[in-house]
């Protein structure tokens, strides 16, 4: 079905644009920890849309029960944004050898399976995301009606969309893996003051946004 594909493709490119703090956690963790704990962390956000993708086709009152408590959600997911530019603002650490040059960090098993936790949090407590699933995905499965087999339509739609989105992420990825060998500890540095700054607004934003807003929002 090309008329699936193509708005697959359409969806998963607004998805992939979307300016927020997803974008810049990817290049952070995969400028800071390398493209592995960067791959890693990219998979926990396909895992967290996937899981989203699934509730609100399969699970519909499942998912409303999650938007009913979206300000407990918004405001979980600010700390949690809060939280992690904190630690990159005040106490990440540059890790340099003695001609001052960027080491190659070595992660345990542990600490990889932290990066996938953490990619799939930030994206599955931010309501943006939630939203934008639920009002798609409602647009889809009317839009599926009109087809001969509304399963397969949605099927075709929502894996091409994830598939486009993953890839762009997993090219942010290697694009911070060639950035990365080039970069100076104090560029480094301001990258993560950047990052950390940029983080705690979004989660004051969302947080302000929704507090300020989420009772208007029916």
């Amino acid at each position: 079905m090309i008329a699936a594909i193509i708005k697959g493709l359409v969806l998963g490119f607004f998805l992939a644009i979307s300016v927020g703090p997803v974008i810049f956690a990817i290049l952070k963790q995969s400028i800071n920890n390398g493209h592995k704990a960067g791959y890693i962390f990219v998979a926990g956000i396909s895992i967290s849309d996937i899981t989203l993708v699934l509730i609100c086709n399969f699970f519909t009152s499942l998912f409303a029960s999650a938007l009913s408590h979206r300000t407990f959600i918004a405001v979980a997911g600010s700390i949690f944004l809060v939280i992690m530019g904190i630690y990159t603002l005040f106490f990440k650490k540059v890790k340099t050898d003695e001609a001052n040059n960027l080491l190659e960090k070595k992660f345990k098993t542990h600490q990889y399976i932290g990066f996938f936790v953490s990619g799939f949090f930030i994206n599955i407590l931010n309501p943006a995301v939630f939203i934008f699933w639920f009002a798609w995905t409602a647009a889809i499965l009317a839009d599926s009606q009109t087809y001969p087999h509304p399963l397969e339509y949605r099927a075709i739609v929502f894996g091409t969309c994830l598939l486009f989105v993953l890839c762009t992420d997993l090219l942010k990825v290697a694009l911070a893996a060639r950035v990365r060998p080039r970069l100076t500890p104090k560029i480094l540095l301001n990258i993560n003051r950047l990052s950390g700054l940029i983080l705690i607004g979004f989660g004051i934003a969302l947080c302000w946004g929704v507090l300020q807003y989420g009772d208007q929002i029916k």
